[in-house]
């Protein structure tokens, strides 16, 4: 292999991509826009010296650095847009200046590296946001159902809870309600529906293409964990073993607290958010279920508790005790 080496960054478009290529030595050989295609973005470096590329995390950059590696033979990279923009700092932003920035950070060693996860993970992961959206969409009918119900200042039968199948019959049958107030509620009932349907076959979908994934199996033994738990976990986290402690990993699942100490202050300013949200929403739930079902994390809890430390606290603390020790549990399964 040669000992000739170039730095390659690209600024992912969907019609282009901005390429530029950089000696060893920092000057800039090729700096041009290229189409999106692996075949003509590998044509603008030289044939026979070794590539070390780098594009920025987005939509389709995962696909387009996947098939880099395997058909054109570079080393590909990953980079945090959000890491990389602080390191500009440049009110001024050019494609071209994007793509000099990427391949001077791979260059020198100093890229923010993101993981790039094989594309089984990538599938699920759309699989997973995809519930996640008719989850939402559910939640939203709900709303709209019972911001209907307090505008008609129709209340509910007290001895019936919200969204069960007595409350559900009561609600069809409900006579208090305007001809157009009937009619819309008509179509949000209806529309729930659906959206439950849809919900019940990704989930089915889910398990399925999930039956063989060790990960998961290994997740669902786990106490107070269900299927979209297992299956959030491994589609956000991926392989376990990329991590190199659970303190590392509670940091990556947001469900650590943020330093915010300079010279003598010594202080936390809340928890990290720069994670996935649904990542961290599904070991918040998992958090609250572990309080209630296990011995272990109730007694946890009540210690904090009895030290004045305020719930959400709590649940903060479990969430992150939990899944450092399930890092440990976890990180020989490299698949």
């Amino acid at each position: 292999m040669s000992s000739l080496a170039v730095f390659v960054g690209m600024d992912y478009h969907q019609d282009g991509v901005q390429v530029c290529v950089l000696d060893q030595k920092g000057r800039q050989m090729v700096n041009a826009v290229r189409g999106n295609c692996w075949q003509q973005i590998a044509e603008t470096v030289p044939e026979g010296v070794r590539v070390f590329a780098t594009i920025e995390a987005c939509c389709g950059a995962a696909d387009l650095a996947e098939e880099l590696i395997g058909k054109a033979g570079w080393s590909v990279d990953l980079a945090h847009p959000g890491y990389v923009a602080r390191i500009k700092q440049s009110p001024d932003k050019t494609d071209y200046s994007d793509a000099r920035l990427l391949a001077d950070l791979e260059r020198v060693g100093y890229l923010p590296k993101v993981w790039l996860a094989p594309e089984p993970i990538r599938e699920l992961r759309r699989l997973v946001r995809y519930r996640q959206q008719l989850a939402n969409r559910k939640r939203g009918v709900k709303l709209r159902v019972r911001a209907l119900l307090r505008d008609q200042r129709v209340k509910s039968p007290a001895e019936t809870k919200p969204w069960r199948k007595d409350w559900l019959s009561w609600l069809r049958a409900c006579e208090e309600l305007g001809e157009a107030s009937r009619w819309i509620l008509d179509k949000h009932l209806a529309e729930l529906d659906t959206v439950q349907g849809e919900l019940r076959q990704v989930e089915k979908r889910l398990r399925t293409q999930t039956a063989d994934d060790p990960v998961v199996q290994k997740l669902l033994e786990q106490e107070g964990v269900g299927l979209i738990t297992a299956v959030t976990l491994r589609a956000e986290i991926g392989r376990f073993d990329r991590f190199r402690t659970g303190k590392q990993l509670a940091r990556f699942c947001s469900v650590s607290p943020r330093n915010a100490s300079s010279g003598n202050r010594q202080a936390d300013a809340g928890m990290i958010r720069a994670g996935s949200p649904e990542l961290r929403r599904v070991l918040i739930e998992t958090a609250n279920r572990l309080k209630w079902q296990s011995d272990v994390w109730s007694a946890f809890s009540e210690r904090l508790k009895d030290r004045g430390k305020q719930r959400c606290v709590i649940t903060a603390a479990v969430a992150n005790r939990w899944i450092r020790g399930l890092f440990h549990q976890m990180k020989h399964l490299a698949v």
